[in-house]
């Protein structure tokens, strides 16, 4: 018997399920002279597949493994499952195998938290790296070697300015426009760990790791947040020279600290006068490995200043205007949540340019070629590193921290519920913020906040789903 396809074309939710209910699908079928038109009907709970024909309607027995096709809703997965039906054996005795097909993005797991023991997973495993490095090896094995490209030759890829104080814009409008909405959004801090909520009431999951959490059973002790807490900054020393010698430990307080996102674009073509950096205009000339020497630049002509890019200042807190009316609160977390956006990808976009480090055990990150050698890590086994981060490639989360929060289904509605919170999802702090405020969910975020999942109205509903 030749498979049967169904093709879902709309589907309803359900408590506890993405989608439970397939009003109309379309089933194919060759081989069967008998079979003309084949429709599935699903219930909420007891699937069955009928096949209406011409002179008698054949009657199935329900299949209760498809009972999962709800959560397929959300999947771009193929699945294939046989089909034991109950018809008479002078009719049809063969298995009918179907499949299940779906264009919409799977339903993705809460983000994992690594412990304190544990160590972040390599961006690329290093079995592959190690077989790049020898596949590159047999290849450049006989041939003349390659002039080096910017940036690794010293020069800054004049491409990538524009797109650098794109970022460095974002960043600015986007602490701006966080502190405009926390006037009208309420975010709560905890007052003994890093957590955060976005509502007007924090919730009410035991999971305070701080000071005293045995006393109050895990309970947070929620006070009023800061920009800090939703958008958080993480430092990097800033480098004068990108090529130059690493950062040595007695360095380590001589050397300015500032915004790793920040020094990035600095080092793409971003002109801080506050915090200089060299700038060639002549590619180095290698002479070993790791040695270079500059190239001679007197005989070229002075540098002539180039017209800049404006780029924004941070508003001081005491200037900020709140948003007046619903229209310009959703207005404003439109454009909160597009400056996110532009600033996460041209980051990533910067990032395959530049390259930055991240300890494997701790968040400290290093924008450059190598990391630095100051021994300020006291993450896991410290001890046998003396003190030396461990590091590795770095990814968008390492420089830009989403800060996931659970996501508040009905602001106006029911508070969440402890008993409930396998039925929440998790957005990050930024978009949920934009969303409580009238801003469309992007569809990258749906597949973490569960929005197709019905909540029950109590524990004992909630009981009830299988």
């Amino acid at each position: 018997m030749p498979p049967v396809i169904v093709q879902q074309t709309m589907g309803t939710s359900a408590i506890g399920g993405i989608s439970a209910a397939l009003p109309y699908s379309r089933i194919h079928g060759q081989g069967s002279n008998y079979l003309k038109e084949n429709v599935l009907q699903m219930g909420y709970f007891s699937p069955r597949v009928s096949c209406a024909m011409e002179s008698e309607v054949l009657k199935l027995n329900q299949y209760s493994k498809v009972g999962f096709l709800d959560s397929l809703q959300f999947g771009g997965n193929e699945l294939q499952l046989p089909l034991n039906s109950r018809i008479p054996s002078w009719l049809y005795s063969r298995t009918v195998a179907f499949i299940v097909k779906s264009e919409h993005p799977q339903n993705a797991d809460l983000p994992h938290y690594l412990s304190k023991k544990e160590k972040k997973p390599f961006p690329v495993p290093i079995v592959e790296l190690r077989r790049a490095a020898r596949e590159r090896a047999k290849s450049r094995k006989g041939q003349p070697k390659k002039p080096i490209l910017p940036p690794k030759n010293g020069l800054v890829v004049k491409r990538m300015v524009p797109l650098a104080y794109d970022v460095i814009n974002g960043r600015a409008k986007l602490i701006n426009n966080l502190k405009k909405l926390l006037k009208v959004v309420p975010v709560q801090a905890c007052k003994w760990c890093n957590e955060i909520h976005v509502g007007p009431v924090g919730h009410p999951f035991k999971s305070c790791r701080g000071q005293q959490a045995s006393i109050r059973k895990g309970l947070h002790e929620w006070g009023s947040a800061v920009v800090e807490d939703i958008f958080l900054q993480v430092d990097a020393y800033h480098l004068y020279d990108r090529l130059g010698p690493r950062i040595l430990h007695d360095e380590r307080f001589s050397i300015p600290r500032i915004p790793a996102l920040v020094e990035l674009c600095i080092q793409a073509g971003v002109n801080i006068p506050k915090f200089p950096v060299k700038r060639r205009r002549k590619p180095v000339i290698r002479i070993g490995r790791k040695e270079f020497i500059d190239a001679d630049e007197s005989d070229l002509p002075d540098p002539v200043p180039e017209s800049q890019i404006p780029i924004l200042t941070e508003v001081p807190d005491s200037e900020v205007v709140a948003p007046s009316t619903a229209e310009e609160t959703t207005l404003l977390a439109e454009e909160t949540l597009e400056a996110w956006e532009t600033m996460r990808r041209g980051a990533k976009k910067l990032m395959r340019m530049y390259p930055v480090r991240v300890c494997g055990y701790c968040p400290e990150v290093h924008v450059g070629p190598s990391g630095h050698k100051a021994q300020n890590c006291g993450a896991h086994k410290h001890q046998q590193r003396n003190g030396q981060h461990a590091w590795q490639s770095a990814v968008l989360d390492d420089l830009i921290p989403p800060r996931y929060v659970w996501h508040v289904p009905d602001v106006n509605g029911p508070p969440m519920q402890r008993e409930l919170r396998s039925f929440y999802g998790q957005a990050p702090a930024v978009v949920e913020m934009c969303i409580q405020a009238g801003a469309a969910i992007p569809e990258q975020y749906k597949s973490t906040m569960r929005l197709e999942v019905g909540i029950p109205a109590d524990i004992k509903e909630a009981e009830m789903v299988v």
